[in-house]
């Protein structure tokens, strides 16, 4: 489903040469810096190659992270703060921030910086995969766990690296909780809804599909009100995006929930909830070209034009159709004027964040070549602003 999935760009970053001008005192120092040069290039390279998958992501992503742990764990066995934690200064932009950056003397701020990136880049590969022709089911399984590790990167990073920073995050950055919890949300929706296309094609029973859609609506309604005090130039193509699939997959609940309601011969339930599938169904339409006239970051899906969402308005249509002939010769049941309420629980199928955990510290951060880092070598580093507009971003996607 090409153009199925909202996706916001790129975090970019200015290039960092790890040159500590006499502070490295060893030859094995100077070789864990210029190491952490080249696998943080390589790293921020992976990130617009097409042809990058997720085996070589977590290559280049643990051949990074494992070294520059360095900077941040404790190496020489004490509780202290690692002494090269704010020796280098990182510039990143944010996802919806535009070419503002931030900037941080702090390498826990480039692990969860870059890390952000990493789940970034899963969503997006997913969405690649998810657009092909003809995908196959171990493609679609391929989606929906680049999804659940996207989810798992940033719970993660929300959990246990972003508190560590000294300087919080400001409002409507990538690092604040609204913008990273409404991340997390999606991700675990959108491999929902590979779930629920799955359930379709194999054609579980109208009970499940129906509890699936109902969570995931409830997923994306949730994502939408986390936005909804952020700033609208930066979330509001994002909260449209997030509203259409809201009211898309509650259509597809009273939808399959009506089926449900027609085998139990509760014929004029069913009638309501295929009514109000159908207005949900109106406003995911009119909401798809409110989404498309809505300026902000990120590309444009257009999901009004696939055929999973088209399919499902004649599905609707032709449901609650046979469901008012059925009602004329046999049932003779009254269409009450409330629609039902959808207490539906999916037993199956519920996508959870799969762990993410940092690779093992790099064989040669040895607290012997750490003692070789003399930090009163080097110049003295001034204080840095939080925002520097002499930035120029590196890779941007």
């Amino acid at each position: 489903m090409a153009h199925w999935f909202h996706r916001n760009p790129l975090k970019a970053t200015a290039p960092v040469s790890f040159n500590f001008y006499g502070v490295a005192g060893s030859p094995a120092a100077n070789k864990i810096c210029n190491d952490l040069r080249t696998t943080r290039a390589r790293l921020l390279e992976m990130f617009t190659d097409v042809t990058c998958n997720p085996e070589m992501m977590k290559n280049a992503t643990d051949a990074y992270f494992s070294l520059l742990q360095g900077f941040i764990s404790s190496l020489d066995g004490t509780t202290q703060e690692n002494k090269m934690r704010f020796i280098q200064n990182f510039k990143w932009t944010d996802t919806l921030q535009g070419n503002t950056p931030s900037a941080q003397q702090d390498a826990v701020f480039e692990l969860v910086s870059m890390a952000f990136n990493v789940a970034v880049w899963y969503t997006k590969f997913a969405s690649r995969l998810a657009g092909k022709e003809n995908i196959t089911e171990p493609e679609a399984k391929d989606v929906h766990r680049s999804l659940k590790l996207s989810a798992g990167i940033f719970k993660n990073l929300k959990e246990v690296h972003i508190p560590r920073l000294i300087t919080p995050a400001e409002k409507g950055r990538d690092l604040e909780s609204r913008v990273i919890d409404a991340y997390i949300i999606q991700c675990q929706a959108e491999a929902q809804e590979v779930t629920i296309a799955r359930a379709i094609e194999l054609k579980h029973n109208a009970t499940l599909i129906a509890a699936l859609a109902f969570e995931t609506a409830n997923f994306y309604q949730k994502a939408d009100h986390t936005l909804n005090t952020l700033e609208p130039e930066c979330s509001s193509k994002w909260r449209k995006y997030l509203q259409l699939k809201w009211h898309f997959y509650m259509a597809y609940a009273y939808c399959y929930h009506g089926q449900t309601l027609l085998a139990s011969d509760k014929c004029g339930e069913a009638i309501r909830s295929l009514q109000e599938a159908e207005k949900c169904y109106s406003r995911a339409e009119a909401l798809c070209k409110e989404y498309r006239q809505t300026k902000g970051p990120g590309t444009t899906a257009k999901p009004s034009e696939q055929l999973f969402f088209l399919k499902l308005g004649g599905v609707i249509k032709n449901t609650l159709e046979k469901c008012q002939r059925e009602n004329g010769f046999i049932y003779f049941h009254k269409v009450p004027a409330e629609a039902p309420q959808l207490e539906l629980k999916a037993s199956y199928g519920l996508a959870e964040p799969v762990p993410f955990e940092l690779p093992p510290l790099g064989e040669q951060c040895t607290a012997e070549v750490y003692a070789t880092f003399d930090l009163t070598k080097g110049a003295k580093n001034e204080k840095v602003p939080q925002r520097n507009t002499g930035f120029m971003p590196a890779h941007k996607h």
